[in-house]
């Protein structure tokens, strides 16, 4: 069977980055490489990566490249044919490597591939779905929506089927679909990246999948938080950028006419009644940001250091 790099990127949650690399360890498929990207955290984990995990390779990047550019770095310094990307918030099941391995003998030109996700809730006595595929971008909201999302598990999704997106959580590529297209777009720093990536994938001739019999369970938000400065900057931001960079001309002004007649005010108001000025101020500064002279430019200034 073919040589699985695992990716993950750890950002100053060493708890839960040992904890899945703890389900991996567990995982009787043998032919595995894990690599863990430090982004830059304030305490070098290495070691404790290293305890939990001894033949993972670490890599310490001295500053935080964001969700793609510390994949990308994994994707440089990994070997295997298979790439599987997974947030350092999940935890692997048996048998989901060698279910998604299997899906690329069975379907011609997949270029993606991501599991059934789970959320990782406390005593949950029936599985929570999180994606079981999900829907195209509405070229009016530049929004989509996740199939299965919030459901009960009934068995309701357990077909292997076209999406049109994989779920940045957890997907795997072959290596030779990452040489044709190229490695993750850096430019969303965090967010819609994979949206855009599965783009390009499918542009270049390939399909996207989902794989319900392969499960992985996801412990969403740990890294930023649900209501954080920094996830409404760069979701805001990104869902513009993705539009920008994957729709026609006359798409994306029939979209730019929705986001500042509709979108825009509506946001305004919402934020306004809430009391939350320090939103509504980062959420217009990342709609400005694809209109105004400096959208080029990447904006760190929400990072964290």
């Amino acid at each position: 069977m073919a040589k699985v790099s695992i990716i993950t990127v750890n950002y100053n949650q060493p708890v839960v980055t040992t904890e899945l690399l703890a389900s991996i360890k567990k995982n009787p498929f043998k032919d595995l490489e894990v690599i863990v990207v430090d982004n830059a955290s304030v305490e070098d984990p290495t070691r404790l990566f290293k305890s939990v995990y001894p033949e993972a390779i670490v890599i310490r990047s001295n500053e935080n490249l964001g969700f793609a550019g510390g994949n990308n770095l994994g994707i440089k310094a990994s070997t295997g044919e298979y790439l599987l990307f997974i947030n350092n918030d999940t935890e692997l099941t048996e048998g989901a490597i060698e279910t998604l391995l299997a899906l690329f003998q069975q379907v011609s030109n997949l270029g993606v591939v991501s599991p059934k996700l789970y959320y990782c809730l406390p005593d949950q006595k029936v599985p929570v779905i999180q994606y079981a595929g999900s829907t195209e971008v509405h070229p009016l909201t530049g929004r989509n929506k996740t199939i299965g999302i919030f459901e009960e598990e009934k068995g309701q999704y357990n077909t292997p089927q076209i999406t049109a997106y994989a779920h940045g959580a957890a997907m795997m590529i072959p290596r030779y679909v990452v040489e044709k297209v190229g490695m993750m777009p850096e430019d969303f720093f965090l967010y819609y990246e994979e949206l855009d990536w599965c783009a390009q994938i499918k542009r270049a001739g390939y399909k996207i999948y989902v794989e319900p019999r392969a499960v992985i369970y996801h412990k969403e938000s740990v890294s930023v938080g649900k209501l954080s400065l920094l996830k409404t900057y760069y979701i805001n931001r990104n869902r513009i950028l993705f539009m920008r960079r994957n729709k026609s001309d006359v798409t994306f002004f029939l979209f730019s006419l929705f986001l500042w007649m509709i979108s825009v005010p509506k946001n305004i108001v919402i934020y306004l009644f809430k009391g939350e000025m320090q939103h509504l101020k980062v959420y217009l500064k990342a709609v400005w940001w694809n209109y105004g002279a400096e959208q080029k430019k990447i904006d760190t200034s929400l990072v964290p250091s």
